[in-house]
């Protein structure tokens, strides 16, 4: 399979994270892979080296050049901005301030907003004057923090256009955004993007049309009847916070409910679970089990494309911050179909001794533990075997991925243009924000979240 199958679940335009997380889970894996290996030999070759599945590192490049098209060869401080209560727990954030600290020229620093000052007239930290912003929260969250300690050096950095990603991608990175690729303007975007993005609407009591074309007189209602195919979730959510799939949360009343109270949700077409799902081998009871995982498939990109993948793994939703995992990922080298690969690999796992395994499983948390490698709810749990993927479908993702920055664009110019206020349900100062700097393709990192399955979904 040259092509990969799936569609993507959301867009994050505002903060996406996981750029590092992969780093980290193609070290562990790869060590854990070579000692499966040497226990029960699978012979398959799998790439864990290949540029894409360390998206930390064109990440990192972005925001090098944005400081250089700024200060050309002066030297300066990135500021990595998180909130307060995250400094310490985040590691990605600490180890991207590290990493930019490495580099000849530079430094790198990771602080709280209300950290930084104006000096002579500048936006700086500790008396140093910043460069450069990785700003990791939205503007909603910017905007409660301004009310609280007055972060007008922040404002300042966004009206000099130093904060990535721009504040003005803000209005389009909401949900509801989806509604205006699956309605009436459909015809101005991609037909891959078009194909790959399930049916969403508003959800509040109104007349549309159904995924199928027929009319909905009322929304609220058609969802409660046809709650086992569709998914509720907050425009701008995150972690899985406050969402809601039909035939995993039973009750549609009760999520009818929440949608309402809260307030400025969707409505989607579920992506049926078989599709992003693959069966992996874990320790349960003393026993090796087969258990059928979901998977998620996070794929990170800038300006001059891709820069790599985020592999997800767990319940629904897969969110790290939900209790999800990650999963390492190895690119295919030998002759054969991604789903004998997978076959051959947990047959395999399988026939390994439960204690030996065990030892395996100790290894993978102890390296765990030595990568710091934790989120906020604790050390990371990670899938015992690689997720597979071919060269072939690589090419596609970085096609699919230049499709999407572009239609992103497309999103921004309605919006300018007007085009979007039906939709973006957006407080006046937090557009105010936005409006101080227009996005228009400046350096930015975009994740999309892709429910694909590259051949190795469960059969029938």
């Amino acid at each position: 399979m040259k092509e990969f199958l799936g569609y993507h679940s959301e867009w994050n335009l505002g903060s996406p994270g996981g750029w590092d997380y992969q780093r980290v889970t193609q070290i562990i894996g790869k060590a854990i892979w070579n000692r499966l290996n040497e226990i029960r030999p699978m012979k398959i070759k799998l790439d864990f080296d290949h540029p894409l599945l360390f998206p930390i590192n064109g990440f990192v490049e972005m925001l090098v050049e944005a400081h250089r098209s700024r200060e050309g060869r002066n030297s300066g401080l990135i500021a990595v901005v998180a909130e307060e209560e995250t400094l310490e727990d985040v590691t990605e954030n600490k180890n991207l301030a590290r990493r930019l600290n490495e580099i000849d020229g530079l430094s790198g620093a990771l602080m709280a907003p209300q950290e930084l000052e104006i000096y002579d007239g500048r936006v700086c930290w500790k008396g140093r004057a910043v460069s450069v912003i990785f700003m990791d929260f939205n503007t909603d969250v910017l905007l409660a923090l301004h009310r609280r300690y007055d972060l007008s050096p922040v404002l300042q950095a966004v009206r000099e256009r130093r904060v990535i990603n721009p504040r003005g991608t803000e209005p389009i990175n909401v949900k509801s955004m989806f509604e205006v690729i699956t309605g009436p303007h459909r015809n101005k975007f991609h037909k891959e993007i078009v194909s790959r993005t399930p049916w969403t609407r508003q959800f509040y009591s109104r007349r549309t049309h159904s995924p199928g074309g027929e009319k909905i007189n009322d929304l609220i209602e058609w969802t409660r009847s046809n709650w086992d195919e569709l998914v509720l979730k907050p425009e701008r959510g995150y972690s899985g916070k406050g969402v809601r799939v039909g035939q995993i949360n039973k009750d549609p009343d009760e999520a009818i409910r929440l949608a309402l109270k809260e307030e400025n949700y969707i409505v989607q077409e579920k992506i049926p679970l078989a599709l992003w799902a693959e069966e992996i081998p874990v320790l349960e009871n003393e026993h090796v089990v087969m258990e059928r995982c979901q998977t998620d498939f996070r794929c990170l990109m800038g300006h001059k494309g891709m820069f790599g993948f985020l592999g997800r793994y767990g319940g629904v939703p897969t969110n790290v911050g939900s209790g999800g995992g990650v999963q390492p990922l190895g690119v295919l080298d030998s002759d054969m179909p991604v789903r004998e690969a997978v076959n051959r690999i947990n047959e395999s796992i399988l026939s390994i001794k439960y204690d030996l395994l065990s030892e395996v499983d100790r290894m993978q948390k102890k390296m765990t533990l030595e990568h710091e490698f934790t989120y906020l709810l604790g050390p990371i749990k990670i899938a015992l075997r690689p997720r597979v993927i071919t060269t072939d479908q690589l090419n596609a993702l970085e096609n699919y991925c230049t499709k999407l920055w572009s239609d992103c664009l497309i999103l921004e110019k309605m919006w300018l243009a007007g085009e979007l206020d039906e939709i973006i349900k957006i407080e006046e100062e937090e557009l105010e924000i936005a409006r101080m700097h227009p996005w228009g393709g400046d350096p930015a990192i975009i994740a999309s979240d892709g429910l694909f399955s590259f051949g190795a979904h469960p059969e029938g």
